[in-house]
C-alpha cells in the first residue's frame, strides 16, 4: 500500500489508507485509545478500539511521544472533531521509539529557553512553531530566487574563503590554508562587483561571517545574505530593484504561508517604500528627541522610524561618506550609499560602487588599507568597467522581522555565535 500525507486525508475519507509520522499526544481511556500523530503536512487524531488488531490495541499504551509510527486504518467522518474526520486504526507498527523522558517538550505545552530549544534542535523541530517558521524562511528563499529571475538576473556562486579583507577592518575568522593564513568571506562584495561588470545583473545567496565579538538578539557570527549587483545602475535604481524585491517576497508569503502564519499568530502587510536623505533623518531624529552620530544610525534612530513609519521599508541614503565602506561612490561630501531601516531594524545596505581604479585607490588610503591587499580588485576595473551598484539584504534578519520573533537565533536551523558551535 502506498503511502498517504495527512494532508490528503479528506480525499480518501471511507478508504482504507498508511500513515507514516511522529506520536505528538496519546490517550489512553481503557476501552478506547487515541493517537494523535503528524508528518509534514500536519496532524490528525487516530482512535483505536477493541475493534482493533489486539496486538496493536496493546501497542499503544507502550507508546512514547515522539516515537515514529506507522498506521494502516480507515478515513472515517467525525463532525465533532476539529479535524472534521479521523482514522480508525487498523494496525500500528513503531518504526523508531523515542527515549523518554524527552529533554524538551516539542508540543510547546510549556516554554522552553531557546538555548535549551537550540541543544536539542533536532527534537525542537518536531515543534509546529518552529517548522513554521523554516517553512516561511524556505518560501522566502524561494520568493528571493523567483523575483531575481524575473528581473533577468543570474544566479552565481562565490568563494567564502578569501586572501584578504573584502571590506576593511579586522573582525574576520583567521584560517589556515595549506602553508598560507586565509579569511572566512565577511561579503561577496568585491566577486559581485567583478561579475556584474561582464554578467551585467547577478545575484547570489551567500553565507557571511563575522568575528564582532557581540551577543545580541539581533547579531550572528554566521549568517545568510541575499546579494544582487547590477551595471549601468545606481544607487536610486538599485533601491527601487530592491523595494520591488522585499514586496514580492512578503506578498509570496503571505499567499503561500497562511497555515504557517496562522501557527504564528503573524498576519503580514505588503510594505510601502518611503525615501529619505542622511540629512533629513537628522533633522527627523533631533525633533523627536531622539540621538544618533554625526555618519550612523544610532539603534534608537532605526526604531523610531519602524514607530513613525510602520509597514514601509525607509530607505536613508545620501549617507555621509565617512559612513561606508571604501567602494561607495563619493558623491561631493555624500556617498551614493544607503541603508534601508524595516520594523524598526536595518536589513540593507547599498550603494553605487567606485568603478574608476584611480578614485578607488584614493578611497582605498583614504581608509587606511594597503594597496597591494587590493591589487587583483583593483586591476578588474582597468579594462572596461561600467557603473554599477547593488545592496545585501540578511536572510535571518528579514525572517525575524517578518514574523515578529525575539531573537534572530530563532531564523536560524542551526546558530553560530560567540558562544555556540554545536549542534
Amino acid at each position: 500500500m502506498e503511502r498517504t500525507l495527512i494532508k490528503d486525508l479528506k480525499e480518501n475519507i471511507g478508504k482504507e489508507v498508511l500513515l507514516k509520522g511522529w506520536v505528538s499526544e496519546i490517550r489512553d481511556l481503557s476501552k478506547v485509545k487515541f493517537v494523535i500523530f503528524q508528518d509534514r503536512t500536519g496532524d490528525i487524531q487516530s482512535v483505536a478500539n477493541k475493534t482493533t488488531e489486539e496486538a496493536s490495541f496493546n501497542l499503544i499504551s507502550d507508546l512514547t511521544k515522539e516515537s515514529v509510527v506507522e498506521v494502516i486504518g480507515t478515513v472515517k467522518e467525525h463532525p465533532e472533531s476539529k479535524w472534521g474526520f479521523e482514522v480508525l486504526i487498523k494496525s500500528i507498527s513503531v518504526i523508531a521509539a523515542a527515549e523518554t523522558p524527552l529533554p524538551i517538550d516539542p508540543s510547546e505545552k510549556s516554554q522552553t529557553h531557546i538555548d535549551k530549544r537550540i541543544d536539542y534542535r533536532f527534537l525542537d523541530l518536531h515543534s509546529k512553531r518552529t517548522q513554521s517558521i523554516f517553512r516561511v524562511q524556505s518560501t522566502i528563499l524561494q520568493g528571493f530566487r523567483e523575483f531575481m529571475y524575473r528581473e533577468g538576473a543570474m544566479e552565481v556562486a562565490l568563494p567564502s574563503i578569501i586572501g584578504a579583507s573584502s571590506e576593511g577592518g579586522t573582525d574576520l575568522f583567521q584560517i589556515s590554508y595549506f602553508e598560507k593564513h586565509a579569511l572566512l568571506s565577511q561579503s561577496c562584495q568585491l566577486y559581485k562587483q567583478m561579475l556584474a561588470c561582464s554578467m551585467e545583473k547577478i545575484f547570489t545567496v551567500f553565507t557571511v561571517w563575522r568575528a564582532e565579538k557581540h551577543n545580541t538578539v539581533r547579531h550572528l557570527n554566521e549568517s545568510r545574505q541575499f546579494d544582487y549587483e547590477e551595471a549601468f545602475a545606481d544607487d536610486k535604481k538599485v533601491m527601487e530593484v530592491l523595494g520591488r524585491c522585499v514586496q514580492f517576497i512578503v506578498k509570496t508569503v503571505a499567499e503561500d504561508r497562511k497555515k504557517d502564519l496562522e501557527t504564528l499568530g503573524v498576519t503580514l502587510k505588503v510594505p510601502e517604500t518611503k525615501y529619505m536623505t542622511f540629512e533629513e533623518i537628522k533633522q527627523l531624529m533631533a525633533t523627536e528627541k531622539v540621538e544618533m552620530s554625526e555618519h550612523d544610525l544610532s539603534g534608537e534612530a532605526e526604531k523610531k522610524l519602524g514607530e513613525l513609519y510602520p509597514d514601509t521599508v525607509v530607505f536613508v541614503h545620501e549617507w555621509p561618506i565617512d559612513g561606508k565602506p571604501f567602494y561607495i561612490m563619493p558623491s561631493g561630501k555624500n556617498s551614493k550609499g544607503f541603508d534601508a531601516i524595516w520594523q524598526g531594524m536595518e536589513i540593507t545596505s547599498g550603494g553605487q560602487r567606485v568603478h574608476d581604479p584611480v578614485l578607488l585607490q584614493e578611497r582605498l588610503q583614504a581608509h587606511n588599507l594597503e594597496l597591494d591587499v587590493f591589487k587583483d580588485y583593483i586591476d578588474s576595473f582597468r579594462y572596461g568597467a561600467p557603473p554599477h551598484a547593488g545592496w545585501g539584504l540578511g536572510l535571518e534578519r528579514l525572517t525575524m522581522l517578518m514574523l515578529g520573533l525575539d531573537n534572530i537565533r530563532e531564523a536560524v536551523l542551526f546558530p553560530r555565535d560567540r558562544d555556540r558551535l554545536t549542534p
